[in-house]
């Protein structure tokens, strides 16, 4: 057994053993989960996608004379005002109000908040222009100025569900034409198969029940520094896992915060997603404290270990009806195929393999340097360590339902 405690002593002293994720996979191969957890102390993860539940509070400071901001644009985007008199909430998935958006179907979606935030994090100029309804104490009701995110009192990065633990592999079954989704275009009869995840490199894939990653831990956001501030809207931990305590579905997500002013655009990017709308890809990366050797033999998951989903975009996912078509590892997703009742699918991820190297990587480098030390969540995230022994997946077997689906036992 380790402490945080004692970890972060051989991190000030820069002793400490730091492996990437991918790192930890040949090491607990090679040496057993024992041995890899006396010897590596903190393993790095990282992600890299479309993060749609994402977006920025921006405190602008007070004009001359005041003013009670009603209404706010930020480059022609509308931000949400009603907070305070001058703070702002732009949201990743924001678009203009001139926007054609579908009208023109498949509409282009050029630019939105997603956009907007990486204009900050560049250091470039961006129109806010406001209106209000005047009170005795904030009379001014009309502002059009340029701000620039080093002059704002405070730009904080606050994302109210990011880093999904596992995720849906979204198909095209019925539609005779091509459908526009938040995972990208899907041609039909299944012409291809669209993921997003970081697979063996994605934080909650290493740590599948919580045990290190709860309120406080502290981890590269959008290429500086952030926090775990709450459990992500939507986490769910409650579905079924492989008997290696992988969730084969959605199940737990992040609320994440940190400083804008300290992030980089390498790792915060506008996103267009063409007929569907805007977003925000967002690099997170979270270490990993190797407390015993359970976590060492957690954070050597490997792809072809981790099943996702395939689930129907045409029908099945917006009428909120049918069970996945298959199940298939992110081993067999990066191969570039998939075969489902025979038919092989090219696939096609959203998220970036390369980044999500980039960001494990640096953070390992940061932890190594003595720069970053851990944060001891001071609350764990709910499902914490629930689950472990009674919802399992069966072996990979048809079942009655159609060919390839999985059979979850224990439910």
């Amino acid at each position: 057994m380790k402490t945080y405690q004692e970890i972060n002593e051989k991190i000030r002293e820069k002793k400490a053993v730091v492996v990437t994720a991918e790192e930890m996979i040949s090491i607990v191969d090679e040496s057993g989960p024992a041995k890899a957890a006396k010897k590596v102390d903190v393993v790095t993860t990282g992600t890299f996608g479309p993060m749609c539940s994402s977006g920025a509070i921006l405190s602008t400071g007070h004009t001359t004379p005041r003013m009670k901001i009603q209404k706010a644009w930020l480059n022609g985007v509308p931000a949400y005002s009603g907070i305070a008199a001058v703070d702002l909430y732009i949201g990743a998935t924001e678009i203009p109000d001139d926007d054609p958006a579908n009208e023109v179907f498949p509409g282009r979606f050029e630019y939105g908040g997603g956009h907007v935030i990486e204009d900050l994090v560049r250091g470039n100029d961006v129109v806010l222009r406001a209106t209000a309804y005047g009170t005795d104490c904030y009379p001014k009701k009309e502002l059009e100025t340029l701000v620039n995110v080093k002059d704002l009192n405070d730009a904080v990065l606050w994302n109210p569900r990011n880093a999904y633990q596992n995720y849906n592999v979204a198909v095209n079954v019925g539609s005779s034409r091509p459908i526009y989704t938040y995972l990208g275009v899907l041609q039909p009869r299944m012409a291809n198969a669209n993921y997003c995840s970081a697979g063996q490199l994605s934080p909650l894939l290493n740590d599948p029940h919580y045990r290190t990653i709860g309120i406080g831990t502290r981890i590269f956001l959008g290429g500086g520094v952030g926090y775990v501030s709450f459990a992500g809207t939507q986490h769910d931990p409650g579905g079924a896992r492989t008997r290696g305590g992988v969730p084969t579905g959605g199940a737990g997500t992040l609320a994440l915060v940190g400083d804008l002013k300290g992030m980089s655009a390498d790792y915060l990017r506008g996103v267009s997603i063409t007929g569907y709308g805007v977003s925000l890809a967002v690099g997170v990366g979270v270490p990993i404290p190797v407390l015993d050797e359970e976590i060492a033999r957690q954070t050597a998951v490997s792809d072809r270990e981790i099943f996702a989903p395939v689930v129907d975009y045409s029908h099945d996912y917006w009428n909120n009806s049918g069970e996945p078509l298959a199940s298939v590892t992110y081993e067999e997703l990066r191969s570039g195929h998939i075969e489902i009742a025979g038919k092989k699918i090219k696939t096609a991820a959203l998220s970036s393999r390369v980044k999500a190297r980039q960001i494990a990587s640096t953070l390992k480098n940061w932890i190594e340097a003595g720069t970053f030390a851990l944060g001891e969540p001071v609350e764990n995230l709910p499902g914490a360590d629930s689950g472990r022994s009674t919802k399992l997946l069966a072996q990979r077997k048809p079942c009655p339902g159609g060919p390839g689906r999985q059979e979850k036992v224990g439910e």
